[in-house]
């Protein structure tokens, strides 16, 4: 029976990738780069320190990964800050007090900063249906390692398997597979060159999870 569920964040409770992405390619101009949409998209799931590490190897920078968390956080949080438009995804807010009134128990689990987690959850009053937040950014190793989803899974109290993950990108999936906790692929129309294969259930709308349908997905 389902007990918890971990939430990733960007994707599935909202789309903040519009803003990460100015945010990135507004860093990349600063630092002289160009990134590429193969390489950009590889960077889906992890966390900014970590593709900043990468962004320094790749191209043989002076600068050191912190300056160019450094800077992309900066153009972020002007971003954030003014775009008015900002919303969660369709439907999510309806399966999250869906799932906590049915006594399931929420987590997010999301390779963003804690700042900006706390920035969402605040913004759209998330606070109340969530028992817990884990940042990839305050782990040792980023999605697609399982440390961030084996950590939540167990501050749920609940074994792994009366758990389930919900993700939409390609390492966040790997991530779930490789804890060993059932994931849901969400096809987000916001996740794009994203691979699902490996997920144990695709959706593309989030009322197919809802709780009383559990038995039709969940394993």
């Amino acid at each position: 029976m389902l007990k918890a569920v971990l939430f990733d964040m960007d994707g599935v409770i909202i789309d903040t990738e519009p803003l990460h992405r100015k945010a990135y390619h507004q860093m990349f101009d600063e630092v002289k780069i160009n990134v590429n949409e193969e390489l950009y998209s590889s960077f889906t799931g992890q966390s900014t320190i970590n593709i900043c590490k990468r962004l320094v190897d790749h191209f043989n920078l002076e600068h050191q990964p912190d300056h160019l968390v450094g800077l992309k956080r900066k153009h972020y949080k002007v971003l954030f800050e003014n775009d008015k438009e900002l919303a969660l995804i369709d439907g999510v807010l309806e399966r999250i007090r869906d799932y906590h009134s049915n006594n399931v128990t929420l987590i997010v689990a999301s390779s963003a900063s804690m700042n900006g987690i706390n920035q969402i959850f605040e913004r759209f009053d998330l606070n109340q249906y969530f028992s817990g937040k884990f940042s990839g950014a305050d782990l040792k190793k980023s999605k697609p390692h399982p440390e961030i989803f084996n950590k939540a899974a167990a501050a749920t109290g609940y074994p792994k398997s009366e758990c389930m993950v919900i993700e939409d990108s390609t390492n966040g999936i790997k991530a779930a597979n490789a804890a060993g906790i059932f994931c849901v692929g969400f096809k987000s129309p916001h996740s794009v060159n994203q691979d699902y294969a490996s997920a144990d259930f695709v959706i593309s709308d989030l009322n197919e999870i809802s709780y009383s349908k559990q038995h039709l997905f969940f394993k």
